[in-house]
């Protein structure tokens, strides 16, 4: 059985800082440095590696457009490689990992007919963990299209996250406390808000449709 434990002896590493040196030798690289990029950031999402440091990086490194376009390509590719390992590599680990969810089972149920709803909302919402998403959904019915467009959501907090970063100085400076950047994060945390009950509201209401159309038979059966 494929297992993925092995990220917990990752996460031991001071990631932080080997991937600011990552940035400093990327940016060196001149055009090539895009690939190499979009590279590290798939590797960093299928290995559990937070890409907050390589998203405020972009900004330094390539600027907003072209970073959020580089980080959108690599957390998309790395999204998709990790809903595609849960889906027929891990999908024993990752099922164990959820296995308590009862609502996540009920959303399971008819999550094949609104996929690209719930993946697009779970995107738009700071409170859904993007890394343990991928592969939580690779064991749903969601489609791989519908995950992959529900991808656009990341949209908001790419740019925002992205123009943070590229407010610092340097990426020596990545994380200095700036005026314009909270103000920034202030706006994201509201639209965040918003969009996480627009989502709580919408998966409890096919959680409660599934339920109900699980128990209804019985009753009439009955």
């Amino acid at each position: 059985m494929f297992n993925l434990d092995f990220i917990s002896v990752i996460a031991e590493f001071n990631i932080q800082n080997v991937l600011q040196d990552s940035l400093t030798w990327i940016q060196s690289l001149g055009i090539v440095g895009a690939i190499v990029f979009i590279g590290l950031y798939i590797l960093a999402t299928v290995l559990f590696i937070p890409g907050t440091i390589l998203t405020l990086g972009a900004g330094v490194v390539f600027g907003v457009v072209s970073g959020s376009i580089y980080v959108f390509i690599g957390a998309t590719l790395g999204g998709t490689a990790a809903f595609l390992i849960g889906r027929y590599l891990a999908r024993g680990w990752v099922s164990d990992k959820i296995a308590d969810n009862s609502k996540f089972k009920a959303i399971d149920q008819s999550v094949a007919q609104s996929g690209f709803k719930i993946v697009l909302l779970t995107r738009l919402s700071p409170i859904f963990p993007f890394i343990l998403l991928n592969y939580a959904f690779g064991v749903t019915k969601v489609s791989l299209r519908d995950f992959v467009l529900g991808s656009i959501g990341m949209i908001p907090a790419t740019v925002l996250y992205v123009y943070i970063g590229s407010l610092a100085a340097s990426l020596a400076t990545l994380g200095t406390p700036n005026q314009t950047a909270q103000t920034a994060q202030w706006i994201f945390r509201i639209v965040g808000f918003i969009a996480t009950i627009a989502v709580t509201v919408y998966i409890t209401r096919i959680a409660q449709k599934a339920l109900n159309d699980s128990v209804l038979p019985g009753e009439s059966d009955g």
